[in-house]
């Protein structure tokens, strides 16, 4: 059947050379090519279709008349199902349009439906043209998603990404200190126990083991890590008054000078004089950094000068004396240095001019405790702090006398607990602290605008001490006071990070096997003088085994003389024996007289080692006898004497 109207469309094309197709052999060489328009082809496709299906439609009601009349049977089909047929045909029909149009016989109208109940369609809901992607979805179910995105932003609760976390070992002591580079691959922690690990997620296993330890500051607790806004440095600040940075593999590049104490005004030094208690970066110059000190100053360095101080930024108290800063910070666009005191104030300045205050509130906190943490949110229009006071507070920069929302009831015993804003600027996030065997360190989560607690974490039997919610990764790190650093993620919310090394097996742990010979390793010898490396310590064991020499068990050392031909230690002579036992003896006997009646007066009375022998043999002692019969017979003749 022959489509009516199928070139109406078509430009008008010029006959083909009848020589030129003759020498190429075919007969369709050197037609020019045409130029369709897809929306007229579709028109006219639709309505070929729509009056193909009304043919076939009268075609099978005359067929089933006709069949009526001759069988006179009730089982001929109705026009509704002919017509839902008709509709099937005509959708399957629209996608071979294409195909059909150059072929003559299509008297196939295809497979008839299944009994079941007919499908009414209307020629306003037929589908022109290929198939749906799998993919596809309606407006509707767009309208759905947008609807469940907008109950999430709604609900920042369902933002926190808490469902998985790991628990990475730091040592024993408090976790004083975190550090996540800006593009999350590197975790740091420092701790009391003065060390400083680096964790990267990429290259750990699910062992979840460092890949490096170090105490960068000898005996000083690390009070504060940060990496640069470049990734590059690392800020390491300390118990004593010296801040150093570090490259990414630890290794130091810079150590700050420290000042002279007995200089009274702290501006004329080069450094500070006293303990560090906090420190950060600069958010947008990546070579300034910023630190705080027991000195009473808020001094900012460059990395390239280690000798002296970019800075200095003094605060004062209402009486014009000196504070100590407690925690300082950079706002967002590095403008504005904020600072926490002891006195309870909070003083922040322009970056250009340290003389006096920008803005300032002096009954911020309550006065003798120690403001922990100090923290602008990602618009910068509001000032989080963390008092030692165990409340929370947020303020507005612009209306910097009262706080916005406040909260009471947070035990604080650290001086560095943290707070910080959620990557939406919604929630605000802190922890609490516990004493030993007082319950569990918990990870609370607040609503910016209301200050209404909407969600906690319990993290651990230990007080929780640092937190840090990176917004690329989407991932909580939170310090504990037992040495853990936690991590908290969603496979699905969150990226990178965690998720890299959960998914690794932890590597096999070779069994510890002793080596039959110590290898001394010299890489400049020759190459006729190495030993050649075991391939299978195993298997040179059992050989080892076999060989009567190096199985050959050594006798144990001798004790006593000697036996079997071998000598003892000091030999098996009278002399050595002697010498072992005797001439080792290193009495003193300076007056060998002394020495020899030392014992005359026990002896005499308790005898125990001379007389006992000789009592039964030995007469009775007669010496005084003889000597007063010598000087009675002194007269005698003198061989008399002898006799006697």
């Amino acid at each position: 059947m022959e489509q009516p109207g199928a070139d109406s469309d078509a430009e008008p094309v010029a006959g083909p050379d009848p020589e030129l197709a003759a020498t190429m052999g075919f007969s369709g060489f050197g037609k020019k090519a045409r130029t369709f328009d897809f929306n007229a082809m579709f028109e006219q496709t639709r309505r070929t279709a729509v009056e193909r299906s009304r043919k076939v439609l009268e075609d099978r009601e005359k067929e089933a008349a006709q069949k009526e009349e001759e069988s006179g049977s009730h089982d001929a089909v109705s026009p509704k199902a002919a017509s839902s047929h008709t509709i099937v045909r005509t959708t399957s029909e629209d996608s071979d349009s294409s195909e059909s149009e150059d072929s003559s016989d299509e008297e196939l109208i295809g497979p008839p439906l299944p009994p079941q109940g007919p499908v009414e369609k209307t020629e306003d809901d037929e589908l022109i043209g290929p198939p749906l992607p799998p993919g596809y979805k309606g407006s509707d179910e767009e309208e759905e998603e947008e609807d469940e995105m907008q109950e999430e932003d709604e609900h920042p609760v369902k933002k926190i990404p808490d469902s998985h976390e790991i628990t990475l070992h730091h040592g024993t002591k408090t976790v004083s200190a975190l550090g996540l580079d800006p593009s999350g691959a590197r975790l740091i922690t420092g701790g009391f126990d003065y060390d400083v690990r680096f964790w990267d997620f990429a290259g750990m296993d699910a062992s979840l083991q460092a890949f490096r330890s170090l105490q960068p500051c000898e005996c000083h607790q690390i009070r504060s890590l940060q990496y640069s806004s470049t990734g590059d440095v690392i800020l390491v600040v300390s118990g004593n008054s010296q801040a150093k940075v570090l490259d990414r593999d630890g290794f130091p590049v810079m150590e700050c000078v420290k000042g002279d104490q007995y200089i009274v005004d702290m501006a004329n030094t080069k450094g500070h004089t006293a303990m560090l208690n906090s420190g950060c970066w600069h958010p947008k110059i990546k070579e300034e950094f910023l630190t705080c000190s027991n000195d009473g100053t808020v001094r900012t360095w460059d990395v390239n000068n280690d000798k002296k101080h970019k800075g200095v930024f003094k605060p004062r108290s209402a009486q014009g004396k000196r504070v100590i800063p407690t925690c300082c910070t950079y706002s967002r666009d590095g403008k504005l240095i904020a600072a926490g005191c002891q006195d309870g104030s909070i003083q922040i300045w322009d970056r250009n001019m340290n003389v006096h205050t920008k803005f300032h509130c002096r009954q911020a906190h309550a006065p003798g405790t120690d403001t922990s943490c100090l923290t602008f949110s990602y618009d910068g229009t509001a000032l989080a702090s963390r008092g030692g006071d165990d409340t929370l507070k947020i303020w507005d920069i612009r209306q910097f006398k009262t706080p916005v929302n406040s909260v009471t009831g947070l035990p604080s015993f650290f001086p560095m607990t943290d707070c910080c804003f959620s990557p939406d600027d919604k929630l605000l996030v802190t922890g609490t602290s516990v004493k030993k065997g007082g319950g569990h360190g918990k990870l609370l989560f607040f609503e910016r605008e209301t200050f209404k607690k909407v969600y906690e974490i319990d993290v651990t039997d230990a007080s929780v001490v640092r937190c840090l919610w990176h917004p690329k990764l989407n991932q909580i790190m939170v310090g504990t006071g037992n040495g853990l650093a936690k991590v908290y993620y969603d496979p699905i919310k969150s990226q990178r990070g965690a998720k890299l090394c959960v998914v690794k097996t932890k590597r096999k742990e070779r069994q510890a096997e002793t080596l039959t010979q110590d290898y001394i390793i010299t890489p400049h010898a020759l190459p006729m003088f190495r030993e050649p490396r075991q391939r299978s310590t195993r298997k040179q064991l059992e050989k080892d085994r076999l060989d009567p020499m190096k199985s050959h068990k050594p006798e144990p050392p001798v004790a006593g003389p000697g036996r079997g031909g071998r000598v003892g230690t000091h030999g098996g002579t009278l002399s050595s024996y002697i010498v072992k036992n005797i001439a080792l003896d290193k009495t003193d006997d300076s007056n060998p007289r002394e020495a020899i009646l030392r014992h005359a007066k026990e002896a005499e009375e308790n005898p125990y080692w001379v007389a006992p022998a000789y009592s039964k043999t030995q007469p009775t002692t007669v010496f005084a006898e003889v000597e007063s019969d010598e000087d009675e017979t002194d007269d005698k003749p003198e061989w008399k004497k002898r006799k006697i």
